[in-house]
C-alpha cells in the first residue's frame, strides 16, 4: 500500500482486513492500482477496490472499472462493472476494450472477458461474447457471436483472431463478410482490414452480384474488386446459367471479366441439357448488362447430347447466341460431321438454328460403317430443324457423293455430282429429299459393285470419329493435332480480329424454285449415267430421290 487518506480495521469484524479510504494507491512491482476505497488483506496479499478504480501497467496499459479484486499471489486482477481497458500502441494509436467483466493475468499479460465485450481501434470495432487480448502481442481472440465492423464491410464469425497492430483478422471458424460489392463465406483464412485484401482457404466462396467464385484457396482484393482462385475453382454465373471450372481462375468485379485455365471447363445449362466445353484457357468478357462473350483458346473440345465439336479457339456471344469456331474446327450432330476453315453457329433457344461455313466447307454424313454421303464447296449454309439439317446451300466448287437408300435401306448406287451451286432439302430422318444444281452440273451414277476405293470419297474426306467427344468427361481427352489432315492446302485459320464474312448477319433462307424438266433417277441403274446441262445460265438440274 502506497497511500490512503484514512486507514482502519476492526477486530470484531475482520482482524485481517484493513479498510482504506480516500486517494488509495497500491503498487505491485511496476503495476499501480488507484481507487476511492479498498479492503486490504495484507496476509493474503489481496485487495478489493471500490469507486473509481484504475489499474496502470507501465505507460501503455490502463484499466478502469467500478470494482477490482486483486490476488497478488497469482497476480490476477478481476475488474467488474463498466470496465474499460486502454492500450497505447507503438504508433501512439489507442485500442480500447469495453466490457462488464474482465480478468487480467499479469504473469501471462493476458486479458479475458466472458460476458460480452467490444474492442475499438482506429480501423475497426469488434464485438463477441467471449474474448481475450494480449497487450504485449497486440493479438485478440474472439469467440461466440463475433462481429467485426469496418467502414467498408462487416465480418461475422464464430472464431476470429485480430491484431490491433497489423489490422489483420485471422478467420478460425465459419465466417461471413458482407459489403456493398458482395458477400464472402469462409471457415479459414485472413483479412487485412487496412488494405482490404484477404487469403481464404477451405473451399471459401465469394458472391458478387450474380457471380459465385469458389476455390480451395482464394485471394480476394476488395479494394480492386478482384478474386483469384487456386485448386478446384468454380465460377458460377446464375444469370446466364453458366459455370466455369478449373484449377486457376481470376475474376474482376467491376468489369465482370473472368479468366480460367488448367483443366478449364465451361458448363452452359439450357433446354434441359448441359453443354460441357474444355479449353486450355477460358475467358468470360462482359460488354454490357445483356451481352457476354465466352472465349475459349487452345485444344477446344465440347460435348452436348445433340452437338459435339473440336477446334483451336472458339467465341460465343450470349446476346445473339452466335458461336464462332476457328482453327480446323470439326462439328458433329447425330451422324453428321462438318468441317471448314471456320464455322459459325447461330443458336435459337439453345438449339442450332443455322450454321455457316464461310470457306473450305465439307460435310460428311455416315450412312453405314463404310459409306458416307459427302458434300464440299467454298461456302456452306445449313438450316436445322431440331437436331437434323432441313436445308443446305453451297456456293462455289460444289462436289457431292450421295448414296440413295432403297425402301429396305439397302444401297445399290453411288451418285457423284459436280457444279457451281447446290441446294439440298432433307427429310426428318436426315435423308436427302431433293437437290438442285446450277448453272452447269456434271454427274454420274455408279453401281456399288463397280466402285473403286478412290470413287467412294472426295479429296477432302476425313472421318474424325475417333476425335469426337463421347461424353462430358471425354472433353478432357487430349487429341493429336497432327491427325487433322482434312485434305486442304490452306493452314488452319486463327481467330481473326474481325468476324469473318457472314458472322454478323444471317442470310435469308434460299427457296429455290422447281424447274421443269427435272431428271428423275431410276431406282435400278446399270452402268453410269452422265448428266450435263446445256451450259445455259437459265438451266438447272434437280435430282429427286
Amino acid at each position: 500500500m502506497e497511500h490512503a487518506d484514512v486507514q482502519s480495521f476492526s477486530r470484531n469484524t475482520n482482524d485481517q482486513r484493513k479498510v482504506l479510504n480516500g486517494n488509495v494507491v497500491f503498487r505491485h512491482d511496476s503495476s499501480y492500482m488507484y481507487c476511492d476505497s479498498a479492503y486490504f488483506y495484507e496476509r493474503d496479499l489481496s485487495l478489493e477496490a471500490f469507486g473509481t478504480v484504475r489499474l496502470e501497467q507501465g505507460d501503455t496499459l490502463f484499466v478502469y472499472g467500478d470494482y477490482l479484486f486483486y490476488d497478488g499471489n497469482i497476480e490476477l486482477a478481476q475488474m467488474r462493472r463498466n470496465v474499460r481497458m486502454v492500450n497505447i500502441q507503438q504508433d501512439s494509436s489507442i485500442v480500447t476494450l469495453y466490457t462488464d467483466s474482465l480478468d487480467y493475468d499479469r504473469i501471462a499479460d493476458m486479458c479475458y472477458y466472458f460476458e460480452g465485450g467490444r474492442i475499438v481501434d482506429a480501423e475497426n470495432v469488434l464485438t463477441s461474447f467471449y474474448g481475450r487480448y494480449s497487450p504485449a502481442t497486440k493479438i485478440a481472440v474472439f469467440n461466440d457471436s463475433v462481429c467485426l465492423t469496418n467502414p467498408n464491410f462487416i465480418l461475422y464469425s464464430d472464431t476470429l483472431e485480430y491484431s490491433t497492430e497489423t489490422k489483420i483478422a485471422v478467420i478460425l471458424g465459419p465466417s461471413v463478410i458482407e459489403s456493398d460489392s458482395g458477400t464472402v463465406y469462409s471457415t479459414k483464412g485472413w483479412y487485412n482490414t487496412q488494405e482490404n485484401t484477404s487469403l481464404l482457404l477451405d473451399r471459401s466462396q465469394v458472391f458478387s452480384g450474380e457471380k459465385i467464385l469458389t476455390g480451395d484457396s482464394l485471394e480476394y482484393d476488395k479494394a480492386n474488386g478482384t478474386g483469384t482462385a487456386y485448386g478446384n475453382m468454380i465460377l458460377r454465373d446464375t444469370a446466364q446459367d453458366m459455370t466455369l471450372t478449373g484449377h486457376y481462375g481470376y475474376y474482376e468485379e467491376k468489369t465482370e471479366y473472368a479468366f480460367v485455365t488448367d483443366s478449364a471447363c465451361a458448363l452452359e445449362y439450357s433446354q434441359g441439357d448441359t453443354l460441357f466445353l474444355y479449353a486450355d484457357t477460358l475467358e468470360l468478357i462482359t460488354t454490357d448488362s445483356t451481352s457476354r462473350y465466352l472465349r475459349a483458346v487452345g485444344g477446344v473440345r465440347f460435348y452436348r447430347s445433340d452437338i459435339q465439336g473440336i477446334c483451336d479457339s472458339m467465341r460465343f456471344n450470349t446476346k445473339d447466341s452466335v458461336l464462332h469456331m476457328f482453327g480446323t474446327p470439326v462439328l458433329w450432330s447425330e451422324n453428321q460431321q462438318l468441317t471448314g476453315d471456320s464455322i459459325i453457329i447461330y443458336m435459337a433457344d439453345s438449339t442450332i438454328d443455322y450454321v455457316h461455313v464461310p470457306t473450305s466447307a465439307f460435310s460428311v454424313q455416315q450412312v453405314d460403317s463404310g459409306s458416307f454421303n459427302q458434300l464440299g464447296g467454298n461456302d456452306l449454309k445449313a438450316w436445322f430443324q431440331g437436331k437434323i439439317p432441313e436445308h443446305i446451300d453451297i456456293d462455289g466448287n460444289v462436289e457431292t457423293i450421295y448414296y440413295p437408300l432403297n425402301a429396305d435401306s439397302t444401297i445399290e448406287l453411288l451418285n457423284y455430282l459436280k457444279s457451281s451451286y447446290l441446294s439440298m432439302w432433307m427429310n426428318s430422318r436426315g435423308g436427302m429429299e431433293k437437290m438442285k444444281f446450277w448453272p452447269e452440273s456434271v454427274g454420274k451414277v455408279t453401281p456399288i459393285p463397280d466402285l473403286t476405293n478412290e470413287q467412294k470419297t472426295l479429296k477432302k474426306f476425313v472421318w474424325y470419329d475417333d476425335l469426337r467427344p463421347v461424353d462430358r468427361y471425354d472433353i478432357f481427352r487430349f487429341y493429336n493435332k497432327g491427325k487433322m489432315v482434312a485434305g486442304s492446302d490452306n493452314p488452319p485459320a486463327a481467330e481473326p480480329d474481325t468476324p469473318p464474312v457472314g458472322a454478323d448477319s444471317i442470310p435469308a433462307f434460299r427457296e429455290s424454285s422447281i424447274v421443269p424438266g427435272a431428271v428423275n433417277l431410276p431406282k435400278n441403274n446399270t452402268g453410269t449415267l452422265p448428266l450435263k446441262t446445256s451450259g445455259n445460265s437459265a438451266g438447272s438440274l434437280i435430282i429427286k430421290k
